[in-house]
């Protein structure tokens, strides 16, 4: 058969306007599935409260318990007896869950060292016990409670000082690290000196419903402890003991993986942040201690109440990423994946069934992380162990909503205890598995980290 030229052309330009169609097709649907980061819960906001809304597919019971819970989350709880609220204390961390997730978001830096905000001080003893949990330090438990209640005793008190790290990038340009110095003093009795200590900032708190949702199978398929692919990646899961069903479970919330389960974490945060104690615990961190009260009116708060709060936090929405059809946000997403961020930073995850909340299951969710354990290197250390995490161990955090903090929070504080002052700080901390991420930043141009860093801040 012979073509005319003006059939050749007709033709070459037919398969260019299909080949166009087919890519921008792919690009749509790439795009479409970038900004549902949060599955089906995604929500389009960039306002101020934007961690602070229900997720976009909850039914109309599911948006009546979520706005119970949202005003339990941001009630301030005082002294016992009172008609509401009550069970404060005696001594305690802050007096109400958004003074150390402030609108949801992360918690800044403090900048005073007369209240920590959000800042809290884990401690316990060399070892660990019969199910890997940490050893209480005596008088004082595994948390510093910093605050009490009018004519009682706090355990002590937190300060910090900070040393700067100066370093030169390679092109030459030069990035200071800020690495705060933390110490307990004016305690009531004398601390013991073998304490270990680890300082943790409070996190955001939306998406986690989503992030519980994901099955073992879906978190085995990364888990790599030998690095058998040699990627210099060896991420592991933190299996905890889950005390309320009494077996060893994995590890997803906290600095460390340390709490199994939204419920754990809640009633936890219940319990060592404010004093409250509930059915599941229900001694109050100053038992056994001189600032004990005698009031008994344990447990402080019903079981209703600590599902309510934990069911606010599985419902909140995950906010969609901003301008991902941008070319340098593109760009910039190519180098994420070129430096390797990806490898513990997942970007696509799968929930699996859920019956008890049907509007988290089977969700395909990109929130950056794979919520394995990975070694950060001995500038991140804290030097304490939470269940199997040793004292290198960082579990990867979710980076959905990351770009959000300015404008949600005010600030850009990042990793587990605020330290740094931007993104670029953040990856420049990091050490150990994450050594190789840092130095392929290091080495980009400085366009191309504007055009990494406007990635992070898109999501």
């Amino acid at each position: 058969m012979r073509f005319t030229n003006s059939a050749l052309i007709y033709t070459g330009f037919y398969l260019f306007v299909n080949l166009t169609f087919l890519s921008c097709t792919k690009a749509v649907e790439e795009t479409l599935n970038d900004i549902n980061a949060g599955g089906s819960t995604t929500i389009f906001t960039e306002f101020s409260n934007s961690f602070q809304q229900p997720a976009a597919n909850l039914d109309k019971e599911g948006l009546d318990d979520h706005r119970s819970g949202d005003l339990l989350f941001e009630s301030i709880f005082v002294t016992s007896p009172s008609p509401q609220n009550s069970g404060l204390g005696p001594i305690f961390v802050q007096n109400a869950c958004v003074s150390c997730h402030p609108k949801n978001g992360r918690a800044a830096f403090p900048e005073s060292g007369s209240d920590m905000g959000g800042l809290l001080a884990r401690i316990s003893l060399p070892g660990s016990g019969i199910h890997g949990e940490n050893i209480s330090v005596p008088g004082f438990g595994t948390q510093l409670q910093t605050k009490a209640n009018f004519g009682v005793i706090p355990e002590g008190q937190l300060s910090y000082f900070n040393e700067f790290i100066e370093g030169l990038m390679a092109d030459g340009s030069s990035y200071t690290l800020r690495r705060p110095v933390f110490k307990i003093f004016n305690t009531y009795l004398p601390f013991p000196s073998e304490v270990q200590m680890s300082v943790r900032i409070g996190p955001p708190i939306f998406g986690l419903g989503l992030l519980e949702s994901i099955s073992e199978e879906e978190l085995l398929k990364r888990v790599d402890p030998d690095d058998k692919n040699k990627d210099g990646i060896s991420g592991r899961l933190n299996y905890v003991y889950d005390d309320r069903v009494g077996k060893m479970a994995i590890g997803r919330f906290g600095w460390k993986a340390s709490q199994p389960s939204i419920y754990n974490q809640t009633a936890h945060a219940f319990l060592e942040d404010m004093g409250l104690s509930s059915p599941y615990l229900p001694q109050d961190p100053s038992y056994g201690q001189v600032q004990q009260d005698s009031k008994a009116d344990d447990p402080e708060v019903t079981d209703d109440v600590v599902r309510l709060a934990t069911f606010y936090a599985q419902s909140l929405g995950v906010p969609a990423p901003r301008r991902q059809n941008l070319p340098d946000v593109i760009y910039g997403k190519k180098l994420f994946a070129y430096i390797g961020c990806e490898k513990c930073h997942t970007s696509k995850m799968q929930t699996g069934p859920n019956s008890d909340h049907p509007f988290l299951a089977n969700q395909s969710i990109q929130p950056y992380t794979d919520l394995l354990l990975h070694d950060m290197g001995p500038g991140l250390a804290d030097h304490r162990s939470d269940g199997l995490a040793n004292g290198n161990e960082w579990r990867t955090p979710p980076l959905w909503g990351i770009g959000l903090t300015q404008v949600v929070g005010g600030h850009t504080n990042f990793l587990h205890d605020g330290r740094a002052r931007n993104l670029e700080e953040a990856i420049m901390w990091h050490d150990g598995e994450g050594r190789s991420s840092k130095d392929g930043y290091a080495k980009l141009s400085k366009k191309d980290k504007e055009k990494l860093l406007l990635f992070l801040n898109s999501l």
